[in-house]
């Protein structure tokens, strides 16, 4: 059943928004921008109005997902399980995301490629540890094998365990490198690199003496 409009009032908290008076009592509310089109004493049918409430449903979703990437970039299963969080339908959701996708605001290829970088600069990984975390993220296989192409795990490992093994005590070499070793293995880096790094840092570390302990020996 339509109505007509009997008052547009703009929303005390929220200026840019427009709560929308049918026959007297309130009705929906709508952007200031998409109330522009509308009129006092205007009659609506049940189809305008119900398009008028889908199309302020998506732009308040939208919103919301702007407020959410707003933080950092996120992914697209990010932001998709943060509006299902919020009760969006579905057919929102995906339009919200296409909008999104139109003006570059998400982009799995480019959330892959910062999450990387991040993590090289601050929280180092390896490349086990960067596929079970950008797989938790909801990026395909295909992007970040693609991201990952160039990724030198060796140097990473290095930059790592060169800070971690001037923290650790050195009065034993097995304990040493089995806590050099595990500590690098919880960082998701594979054993081979794991294996080149940890003997690399102990030769650079041999002027600190790292003794070996009579039964000890590995």
């Amino acid at each position: 059943m339509g109505g007509k409009i009997t008052a547009l009032r703009v929303q005390k908290r929220n200026k840019e928004r427009v709560n929308v008076y049918l026959d007297g009592e309130f009705a929906f509310g709508l952007t200031a921008l998409e109330a522009m089109h509308l009129q006092v004493g205007q009659e609506l049918s049940e189809e305008e109005i119900a398009r008028l409430r889908a199309r302020d449903l998506v732009e308040r979703a939208y919103q919301r997902a702007l407020h959410f990437l707003s933080y950092r970039p996120r992914s697209t299963a990010e932001v998709r399980t943060y509006l299902q969080r919020k009760g969006t339908p579905p057919e929102a959701i995906e339009e919200v995301i296409a909008r999104l996708e139109r003006v570059g605001l998400i982009d799995d290829v480019a959330f892959a490629r910062f999450w990387l970088e991040n993590r090289e600069t601050f929280r180092p990984r390896g490349k086990r540890g960067l596929r079970y975390e950008l797989r938790q993220k909801g990026i395909a296989p295909a992007i970040i094998e693609e991201i990952l192409t160039d990724y030198d795990e060796e140097a990473a490992a290095y930059r790592v365990a060169l800070a971690r093994a001037r923290r650790l005590p050195k009065d034993d070499a097995r304990v040493f490198r089995k806590r050099l070793y595990d500590y690098l293995a919880r960082r998701g880096f594979d054993y081979e690199v794991i294996q080149t790094v940890v003997t690399r840092v102990e030769a650079e570390l041999a002027d600190e003496t790292i003794p070996t302990r009579r039964g000890h020996e590995e």
